[in-house]
């Protein structure tokens, strides 16, 4: 399966691993770690690990670089099924390969509606070059 990568109005990501299961890596894109600058601390909220579940547009974190702090919002509605404890430990793992080693949760998705209705590559360049 070609992975593909949806993109939030917040500047999450989340790529599809698994089309039957529906598991999923979320982390922060490319233009939000630029923005950002270099990122030194990533704070997840630990009760998120729980059996309970996470819907779209909840704050489950925030991420800290030199210039300011951001909120880290769920791009759809998902039980998280692991937190990525590198990233927690290097943060800058963000910076260096946001899409691979700095992804940030695994989670599985609810409904997979929401996820066909985040914006793709295109449709996020577009977004965030206006």
């Amino acid at each position: 399966m070609k992975e593909i990568i949806k993109y939030s109005k917040n500047h999450e990501w989340i790529k599809l691993i698994e089309q039957e299961s529906l598991y999923a890596y979320i982390g922060i894109s490319l233009f939000a770690q630029k923005e950002l600058g270099d990122i030194i601390y990533l704070d997840i909220d630990k009760k998120i690990i729980s059996d309970q579940n996470i819907k779209a547009g909840e704050i489950f974190g925030s991420i800290e670089a030199v210039k300011t702090v951001s909120d880290l919002f769920m791009p759809v509605s998902g039980k998280i099924i692991d937190i990525n404890n590198n990233v927690l430990l290097s943060p800058d793992l963000v910076n260096k390969d946001p899409y691979n080693k700095g992804w940030i949760l695994k989670i599985k998705i609810l409904d997979i509606k929401e996820y066909n209705k985040l914006m793709s590559l295109e449709e996020y360049k577009q977004y965030i070059n206006k």
